[in-house]
């Protein structure tokens, strides 16, 4: 079987793992801004605590940094997705949900060997899922409280980005890179309650949002091998910036009636508006230290400013500025083993803690987790596992807390492609 027809048989039977889980688990901080951002970590990155700017990789596309595609000299391709379980406490209850998405679907091929390669993929950049449940009061025309309804909010939705980068080599230790994303997707929220006066209907204002524009990110890479006792040794350093991106909003708020079936009888339009979604610049910088293939050690820190961040529904803003740092690494016992499957296998441990922008109950939202994963070889491919378990925001803070757990599985393919055959 060819390396095209393995990948989109590969393809076939990931989409349809991930179409069987549906979409990413519930949770009550996607309210937010355009939602909870995914990341671009790849299966590798996750594994190591997320880290991923300054580390060359030879066998996986690098997608934090696109000055490090020049390091892919074979033709590479991976798809991923992702599992998770998610459990939300509050001061007197609990709940308990699951999901899962397609994680990324991503190639890279070089153009020039060492000179420069060219990636292009599709990945989810923001989830929007939440459902809320509670009474509200009913009141007269003089303001009083007459009565209680059952009230309902829910979103769905999100945004996808295509993107296309590009790395290239400056010198023998210096890279620049490119990378222009293509943002789209809707966001829907709803809210719902009980028709007072009939209790057989539902009433629900619906507010939908469509967004689409680009985004571009810069990425610089400085590595430096040569080093150790036995010269062996890589010191690598990295940076990406993302820069602030006006992107095209139109939306439209209606309200419509449903049966407790949710079936419509009839819907109304309120308005129809178009405006701009401003998302903030971000900045990336990392280092690392190890052996090629073998192991590496490295860190992190990024910053983005989404008190900047603007919105076409101004509900959306009021956001504050965020912040990750992580440590990680992988190690490799000995990957020319070849009398050893076990020695060849790759193994990876990080960890990571991040303060998201979302302001909940006066304090922002803080998030520590705990990242594993491995690697199992096959010939110049893989197969990738990763996991993370992680507590997002806090009862004595926030009100509401969210434990998490997450699983990755994907698979990484290398051969070698556009090659010029010499014999037949």
């Amino acid at each position: 079987m060819s390396v095209v027809k393995k990948c989109f048989l590969v393809f076939a039977v990931v989409l349809s793992a991930a179409k069987a889980w549906g979409q990413a688990a519930p949770s009550p901080f996607t309210t937010y801004g355009i939602g909870d951002p995914y990341g671009n970590q790849l299966i590798q990155n996750q594994g190591a605590g997320g880290i991923g700017v300054s580390q060359p990789q030879f066998w996986n596309l690098n997608n934090q940094n696109p000055a490090l595609l020049v390091y892919n000299t074979f033709t590479v391709f991976q798809v991923g997705i992702i599992g998770e379980s998610r459990t939300i406490k509050g001061d007197t209850s609990s709940e308990k949900s699951t999901g899962g998405n397609l994680n990324y679907l991503v190639m890279a091929f070089p153009v020039k060997i060492n000179k420069w390669t060219t990636s292009a993929g599709l990945m989810p950049y923001t989830n929007v899922n939440y459902n809320f449940q509670y009474l509200a009061d009913i009141h007269d025309q003089n303001g009083g409280v007459v009565g209680k309804y059952q009230a309902y909010e829910t979103g769905t939705g999100g945004l996808t980005q295509l993107y296309w980068s590009n790395g290239v080599r400056i010198n023998k230790q210096m890279a620049l890179g490119l990378k222009a994303t293509y943002l789209f997707g809707p966001i829907s929220n709803v809210s719902s309650n009980l028709d007072p006066n009939q209790g057989s209907y539902v009433v629900n204002l619906e507010e939908k949002t469509n967004v689409n524009g680009f985004n571009f990110s810069l990425g610089y890479s400085f590595s430096q091998d040569s080093l150790g006792p036995k010269h062996d040794h890589r010191f690598s350093a990295g940076a990406v910036v993302d820069l602030p991106a006006n992107l095209g909003a139109k939306i439209q708020t209606s309200i419509y009636r449903t049966t407790l079936a949710n079936d419509t009888i009839e819907r109304y339009p309120i308005t129809d508006a178009s405006g701009k979604v401003r998302t903030p610049p971000s900045y990336t910088i990392g280092v690392s230290y190890g052996r090629d293939l073998h192991w590496y050690v490295g860190t992190e820190f990024a910053f983005q400013n989404w008190s900047s961040f603007r919105s076409v529904n101004p509900d959306d803003e009021g956001l504050k500025n965020s912040w990750r740092a992580s440590l990680g690494g992988e190690f490799t016992p000995d990957p020319m083993a070849l009398e050893s499957y076990l020695k060849r296998i790759t193994f990876r441990a990080g960890v990571s803690y991040e303060q998201y922008p979302y302001v909940a109950v006066n304090s922002q939202v803080k998030d520590i987790g705990i990242n594993f994963g491995f690697s199992l070889p096959a010939g110049r491919s893989s197969i990738d596992l990763g996991g993370k378990i992680g507590k997002r925001g806090n009862k004595a803070d926030n009100v509401l807390e969210e434990n998490y757990f997450k699983i990755y599985f994907g698979i990484t393919f290398n051969d070698q492609w556009f090659i010029k055959r010499k014999f037949d």
